[in-house]
């Protein structure tokens, strides 16, 4: 009866495609699986309709098919009275009930493979639904950590991060600068510690020349 046109391009639809073409995956697959779900509420629905349509034209197609059956026992009662006129009548009205019958039957007929193929795709859909649904947090998951990945490549391959080294480098120079003027300050100062100590060298070598001097007058 081809009432479920959106029904069916779920059915016929790929999953991976639509996701690939979705600009936020997340929301795309939240999307696909809300509508697979009311899908099912709907072709459900139809579905009882469908079924209720089934059991009154099965009830239909007996009554007529009764009519036709006492139409004949009618006419043969008729013709075992020699009433031929009625007899004819009687058959006439049964070929009306059978004519009913079978055009009910006919509708019968595709209402059963209605059903059958609503079946069908009602399984294909639920099949999808259950693999939406399991995939659902994979894919969610997935976006986080390649989104995570990408920002972390951007502010890699950025000149953020050159930046902040060259500015280290400029501080440390910087330090360099200001630790070479402190030394500069310190040349040609001498501490009360350094003048102290040149006067133990100074009396060391006073003690050694004059050993030299004795030794020498000695000789």
């Amino acid at each position: 009866m081809g009432i479920f046109s959106r029904f069916t391009d779920i059915i016929n639809s790929n999953i991976n495609n639509l996701l690939d073409k979705a600009e936020d995956p997340e929301k795309m697959v939240r999307l696909i699986i809300q509508e697979m779900e009311d899908t099912l509420v709907e072709v459900r629905s139809s579905s009882a309709k469908t079924l209720a349509d089934k059991k009154e034209l099965t009830r239909r197609v007996t009554r007529f098919e009764n009519e036709a059956q006492q139409w004949q026992e009618k006419a043969e009662l008729a013709l075992s009275k020699d009433r031929e006129d009625l007899a004819r009548a009687a058959l006439i009205e049964k070929k009306k009930s059978s004519e009913n019958a079978q055009t009910l039957l006919q509708d019968l007929m595709h209402t059963e493979e209605h059903i059958m193929k609503l079946q069908s795709e009602v399984l294909q859909l639920q099949d999808k639904l259950a693999d939406a649904k399991s995939r659902q947090k994979v894919i969610v998951m997935r976006e986080k950590t390649v989104k995570s990945r990408l920002k972390i490549k951007k502010n890699i391959d950025s000149n953020k991060v050159d930046d902040a080294l060259s500015r280290f480098d400029r501080y440390e120079r910087k330090i360099d600068n200001l630790e070479g003027q402190v030394e500069a300050y310190d040349l040609g100062s001498k501490s009360l510690a350094d003048e102290i100590s040149e006067l133990e060298s100074d009396e060391k070598v006073d003690d050694e020349l004059a050993s030299l001097k004795a030794k020498m007058k000695k000789k």
